[in-house]
């Protein structure tokens, strides 16, 4: 599938075709600048639909589970190629576990996936601004919180004890899902870590940017659950 484009100036009304009308032009300066909204690719291909990544996804971690990947866009040239611009086709809300990387569990490449990863998968202010940018400006079409087995931030958040540094704030982040998981029948653990996906995704749903993208049908936001002994994707709710 061919992402690369010739690269163009964005311009205010680029940023604007989906509907993104709650951003001011004093906003977008401030947050992207000047050098930036003049460097970046347009959005990505308008015939790759959000139910289209989505399963370049899956049929990518399908592969990966029945140890037949295609490792693709790992060639020099595909390095060379994407080094004039970036043109990713789905965002990753990911744990910063080190047995999850996206690229490999989903069997994709370079300039493939735009990735964010933070313990427990939380959607923070900065994550949230960074899946903004991937969709709003990259052109991603879908994005993918992905939870796992046995998370230790969630089981921490579950154990409730003290922590040093800011770890803290990530247990903060997630105990509302632990609360909220509780009386649910079946393993605690994994009940609080899916909890925790769907909570991610209600706060991304809640940016005007990602809302809006979502109502004009370019982009889709979907939940999932990771295998750590099968390395299998489960969409989640």
């Amino acid at each position: 599938m061919s992402r690369q484009h010739p690269q163009i100036n964005l311009s205010r009304r680029s940023l604007f075709k989906f509907g993104a009308g709650a951003i001011g032009t004093g906003v977008l300066t401030a947050g992207l600048g000047s050098n930036l909204l003049a460097a970046e690719n347009p959005p990505a291909e308008d015939d790759i639909t959000p139910d289209k990544a989505l399963q370049e996804l899956l049929k990518g971690n399908e592969r990966f589970v029945k140890a037949k990947r295609r490792n693709p866009h790992q060639t020099h040239s595909r390095l060379v190629e994407v080094a004039k611009g970036q043109k990713p086709f789905a965002s990753i809300l990911g744990c910063a576990d080190s047995r999850v990387p996206s690229e490999i569990v989903f069997d994709q490449g370079l300039g493939d996936l735009f990735v964010c990863r933070v313990a427990g998968n939380i959607a923070t202010p900065e994550e949230i601004g960074s899946l903004e940018f991937g969709s709003l400006v990259l052109g991603t079409k879908v994005i993918m919180v992905v939870g796992h087995e046995r998370c230790g931030a969630v089981q921490a958040a579950i154990k409730g004890d003290p922590v040093p540094g800011q770890i803290g704030s990530l247990l903060e982040a997630i105990k509302p899902s632990v609360e909220g998981s509780k009386d649910q029948s079946g393993d605690k653990l994994e009940n609080a870590c899916k909890a925790n996906i769907l909570a991610q995704i209600k706060k991304l749903k809640s940016s005007s940017v990602l809302s809006e993208l979502i109502k004009a049908e370019k982009l889709k936001i979907v939940g999932s659950y990771y295998d750590l002994d099968t390395g299998k994707i489960s969409l989640v709710g």
